[in-house]
């Protein structure tokens, strides 16, 4: 069966739901919930996410396998911009499981070292680009 133009968005819609509805459970917080769309200043599927009080933008992705890694953390970086928030990540579906868990998270190394750092703009000066 092919996908269809509505069959994508339904699949996305369910993988969002399932990435909101787990990190709620698992990090206790009801304020995580499936954002409503906004179109041109999109702020990320997620709404709620923060890490150490700064927010986070989650862009979800279902693609039936694929991956289109580069234009997706683009993405989530001009909707980190919009939500003025710290971090912009994407969560993509794996193949092969519909467990949110063990779903896949990417981001730029940037962005992971800034996390490791305890937040952004704390890498030292000959860390950064």
């Amino acid at each position: 069966m092919s996908r269809t133009r509505k069959s994508a968005k339904d699949a996305g819609a369910r993988f969002e739901r399932s990435i909101a509805d787990y990190l709620a459970m698992v990090l206790d917080d009801d304020r995580i919930d499936r954002r409503v769309k906004t179109g041109a200043n999109d702020r990320g599927d997620i709404a709620g996410v923060r890490l150490r009080g700064e927010r986070v933008v989650i862009e979800c992705k279902d693609y039936g396998g694929r991956h289109k890694l580069p234009e997706w953390l683009r993405e989530a970086d001009v909707e980190r911009g919009n939500d003025d928030a710290a971090y912009g990540v994407v969560f993509w579906k794996r193949r092969g499981t519909a467990d949110p868990a063990e779903q896949f998270v990417t981001m730029t190394a940037r962005t992971f070292a800034e996390i490791l750092a305890g937040g952004p703009g704390l890498l030292e000066e000959g860390e950064e680009e």
